[in-house]
């Protein structure tokens, strides 16, 4: 396995980002589509991004996924869903400039019930994306958290699409719905393509469904505010997550891709993921 982190994880300018991702030893970077206003990828022209692939060629580093994260509920919103799509598939567009073969996103929450009229909203959704995607020698991985494993098993099955795969967070699977990562591995065995190296632990049962509804409309700050918080980010290795069990299950099932370090919070993401880089590299 390798070792990469999300750049934009820094809090810097795209460029300088992955100059110094380059200096702290990782081989692969993820980059969001869409940042702030520091970048957008859809806003770009081919020649600026496949100058951007040249920068990260001059660093010695890989592009191991993009993020198409557009926010909102994703592809759980049937209105919306043929604008999301469209720019989805523009990411996948300049994506393919990157020379990457994997785009991670949320998606929602994807109903337990196959009979909810939202799931087949999304299936058709993600089929749409994971054609094109397959089309451009890519995977649209979704990325765990608000559901087990079991369910985006199914999903996944009922999606039917060899252009769809899975980014597995262990954190947001032990933060949010306490599912054993290191068993998501195996149950997900020949959909994960990508992995985030992040760690969390969980404060109080919740909702998924309300917690990622609240992320979605603006709202979870002041339900944090109210009740107090749910789960709580924090730095490798002193979390929930398990994570001699987690990486010998990516072993057994013979993944050698990218743990991705993401850090979101934290007064100095430089030095958590420094601290990241030399647990994993303990550890792999």
């Amino acid at each position: 396995m390798k070792i990469g982190m999300i750049v934009e994880m820094l809090r810097k300018p795209l460029r300088e980002a992955l100059k110094t991702a380059a200096e702290m030893g990782v081989s692969g970077v993820q980059i969001y589509a869409v940042y702030g206003t520091d970048h957008n990828l859809m806003e770009m022209s081919d020649d600026e991004v496949r100058d951007l692939k040249k920068y990260c060629d001059s660093l010695g580093l890989t592009v191991s996924a993009v993020c198409c994260d557009l926010g909102g509920h994703g592809f759980a919103d049937a209105a919306g869903n043929p604008e999301r799509i469209a720019k989805t598939k523009k990411i996948i567009d300049k994506a393919a400039l990157l020379d990457t073969h994997v785009l991670t996103t949320h998606i929602g929450v994807v109903p337990a019930d196959p009979s909810n009229p939202r799931y087949p909203v999304m299936v058709e959704a993600m089929r749409e994306c994971g054609e094109y995607a397959l089309a451009h020698d890519m995977v649209m991985a979704i990325e765990t958290g608000p559901e087990p494993a079991k369910t985006l098993k199914r999903f996944l099955s009922d999606i039917n699409c060899k252009g769809c795969g899975i980014n597995l967070d262990p954190a947001n699977l032990a933060m949010v719905c306490k599912d054993d990562p290191a068993q998501a591995v195996l149950t997900l065995a020949g959909n994960i393509v990508h992995t985030h190296a992040k760690d969390g632990v969980n404060l109080r049962d919740c909702d998924p469904e309300i917690v990622y509804g609240a992320f979605a409309d603006g709202g979870f700050a002041k339900m944090v505010e109210e009740g107090g918080a749910f789960f709580q980010e924090v730095p490798l290795g002193t979390g929930d997550v398990d994570w001699d069990a987690y990486l010998s299950a990516l072993k057994e099932i013979g993944y050698d891709g990218y743990l991705t370090i993401e850090r979101e919070v934290g007064a100095d993401p430089k030095a958590d993921i420094a601290m990241a880089i030399e647990f994993l590299k303990a550890r792999i």
